[in-house]
């Protein structure tokens, strides 16, 4: 391997902030708010030009789609979200349960709104590329943009990259599975006949969550089994059966969709599903993105010769990037645990809560009965580095764990309360393991968060 040896060179402090937050997606817009409310100097920083990750820029809309009449929830931000979306616009029912679809472009706008309330700075076009460390203590993140390079310092940094970027180059202790769940290039389609696929959906397919096990590995619990799932599988069995549609050896074909709306659009459609990819290696992200779009063209075919009513479709675009679920797992102060998510797990440092929902790894269990579990805050601690917390799916956990809080709306759950950990942390001027747990739980409930 050949290396370059850069130059030593100065370079800019951009800013000085009490709490810096690194990535934009909903964890990180939940960290950044819960900061700023109890009044740290706080600024996100996003690699793109907009806010929302995985729900404004690859267009999963189903942000609470495990939502049934009796599900327990932490409320706080995520509930801002559906609240703000509906507010202006940006939300239609969710088909298979009782949520909202946030419409991906509109969420732009509620991000923008709810970080300058707040009172966030923000930080868009600019990727954070390298750490500030001294004798095991994080001091800032180095970052790359039109701009140049520049530093901004700060007294506890977030990850909330999902990719536990920050914490890799801080040289935290993680881990990373040999073989990562799939990625998904999401996309949306127009020119639905909306009646006729509806008819197709409820009358003909009658999909439920029971029909995952018949494609995938799955283990439910069984009261799920004969729920409605907006699932959409059979078309392209019959079309690989049929000989239309040849199917890769890394590929899989078929999934779900979110939302339809009155304009003739089918939402969110997660139809195809790339194996053996490192989403934390730039050459496998290029490889999934190319081919990606070449399988969204075959499962275009597919819908429009398999699926009523989408005979004369099109596409109406993709998302911005690859949809991506699992890369680094940080080895924290507490490791979350299957058992945790299914038991009912309680913490004294409890910084939120989350229902009994896992979606992934062999398992699907959506959450009808009330039961849900507490996530602690020393699982966003992560072992040998000062000042850092991590939030979104790379917090510490196994697999099993991880199937649950990868979720979106657990991501919201543990932004806010790495947010919240850190703005009193540094207020009270004591590190974030030491921080005083009743006063970040009292804040958290003040910014409407069901802690227990």
């Amino acid at each position: 391997m050949k290396y370059f040896m850069e130059k030593e060179r100065k370079i800019k402090i951009f800013d000085e902030v009490d709490v810096l937050v690194a990535g934009g997606g909903p964890a990180g817009i939940a960290a950044a708010i819960g900061a700023a409310r109890v009044g740290a100097k706080t600024i996100l920083v996003e690699r793109y030009g907009c806010f929302g990750g995985v729900l404004s820029q690859v267009g999963i809309e189903a942000f609470a789609w495990y939502r049934h009449e009796n599900t327990v929830e932490a409320g706080g931000v995520a509930k801002e979200f559906e609240m703000e979306a509906l507010k202006i616009g940006g939300a239609t029912k969710e088909v298979q349960s009782e949520s909202q679809a946030l419409d991906a472009e509109m969420f732009k706008i509620v991000a923008d709104r709810l970080l300058l309330d707040a009172g966030v700075i923000p930080l868009l076009h600019c990727f954070a590329s390298d750490v500030i460390v001294e004798d095991g203590v994080i001091k800032g993140i180095i970052i790359e943009s039109k701009s140049g390079r520049q530093a901004i310092l700060a007294k506890r940094i977030i990850d909330c990259t999902g990719d536990g970027d920050i914490a890799a180059l801080a040289q935290a202790p993680f881990t990373k599975r040999e073989t990562l769940s799939c990625v998904t290039p999401v996309f949306n389609m127009r020119g639905v006949d909306i009646a006729r696929f509806d008819k197709y959906i409820y009358e003909e397919l009658k999909p439920t969550y029971s029909d995952w096990k018949g494609e995938w590995q799955m283990e439910t619990n069984g009261k799920e089994d004969d729920m409605f799932s907006p699932y959409l599988v059979a078309p392209f069995r019959k079309a690989i059966e049929d000989g239309a549609l040849d199917k890769e050896a890394h590929i899989d074909y078929g999934g779900s969709y979110s939302s339809t709306t009155e304009y003739g659009e089918v939402l969110q459609m997660n139809t195809i599903f790339i194996s053996g990819i490192d989403c934390t290696d730039i050459r496998d992200l290029t490889k999934a993105e190319i081919d990606g779009r070449h399988a969204t063209l075959k499962a275009i075919d597919v819908l429009r010769n398999y699926v009523p009513g989408f005979e004369n479709s099109r596409l109406r675009n993709f998302g911005m990037t690859l949809g991506t679920r699992e890369a680094r797992q940080i080895v924290g102060l507490y490791e979350m645990k299957k058992e945790d998510v299914q038991n009912q797990a309680r913490f004294e440092d409890s910084i939120g809560i989350f229902p009994e929902f896992i979606d992934g790894n062999g398992m699907l269990w959506i959450p009808t009965t009330g039961r849900y579990y507490q996530i602690p805050l020393r699982a966003l601690i992560p072992q040998k580095i000062e000042n850092l917390l991590i939030a979104g799916r790379a917090i510490s956990g196994d697999i099993h764990a991880h199937a649950s809080f990868r979720n979106m709306s657990c991501c919201v759950v543990t932004g806010q309360g790495a947010g919240v950990a850190a703005g009193i942390s540094v207020k009270d001027d004591v590190s974030v393991k030491d921080v005083d747990i009743k006063k970040v739980q009292n804040a958290l409930e003040a910014q409407g968060v069901r802690v227990f």
